[in-house]
């Protein structure tokens, strides 16, 4: 691989630098990983791009540089790569390295998520439930919560659950908002936790006030 980087290959270099960034294979050096990404992106890598974005957003091996981090993922996502739409995405919802423009953030999740990227199909699906820059639309929010939690985005099952709970975009369907919640409890997400110790409380109680009940009429009947 470090042969063919060193004669030019951009997807080779791109992949170098990953083994830089994550240790894979040599020891991890940030620095050498931006390197190598710069290379690859010099040379329109869409991948490589993206990941020296990245780099540039953390201050990975180059001091930390949002607008630097927002124009290397716009080259990306303006070629498609679902990773850098959705980074810029984050950027322009954040104000991070270019004005803050909620519209522009919602046009790359919309980009990212119809590409598959799970945590912009997430976020797209927020935008929509709570009417954000979009009409609210709690059937789109349904259709993206559900993309993303199929993609076991733990938020995403936790708001697809509460959707299925109360009816929102979704036909009512107890048995299906506690599934979703479940899933997304196992990731340790702390709502659906909430949400599902909630429900089996109601169960309990509800037990209990059954036998109660039984208990009471037993004794009337007893008399």
């Amino acid at each position: 691989m470090r042969k063919a980087a060193e004669e030019g290959d951009p997807q080779a270099q791109c992949y170098l630098g990953v083994c830089y960034h994550t240790g894979q294979g040599v020891a991890p050096d940030h620095a050498e990983a931006v390197r190598w990404y710069r290379k690859a992106a010099d040379q329109n890598d869409p991948v490589a791009q993206c990941y020296l974005g990245v780099c540039y957003q953390s201050g990975l091996g180059v001091p930390q540089e949002f607008g630097q981090a927002a124009k290397w993922f716009r080259e990306a996502a303006e070629q498609g790569d679902p990773a850098a739409q959705f980074n810029l995405g984050v950027l322009y919802e954040t104000g991070q390295g270019v004005p803050q423009n909620y519209a522009e953030a919602l046009k790359w999740y919309h980009a990212a998520a119809e590409r598959g990227e799970p945590q912009a199909q997430f976020n797209l699906g927020v935008f929509y439930e709570q009417g954000h820059v979009v009409p609210q639309n709690h059937e789109e929010a349904v259709k993206w919560y559900r993309a993303a939690a199929e993609q076991e985005v733990a938020p995403a099952q936790c708001n697809l659950g509460l959707c299925y709970q109360t009816g929102r975009g979704v036909e009512k369907n107890q048995q299906e908002a506690v599934k979703w919640f479940i899933r997304a409890a196992r990731q340790g997400d702390k709502t659906a936790q909430h949400n599902l110790g909630v429900h089996y409380a109601m169960i309990e109680a509800a037990a209990q006030e059954a036998a109660e009940r039984a208990a009471e009429q037993a004794a009337e009947e007893a008399q």
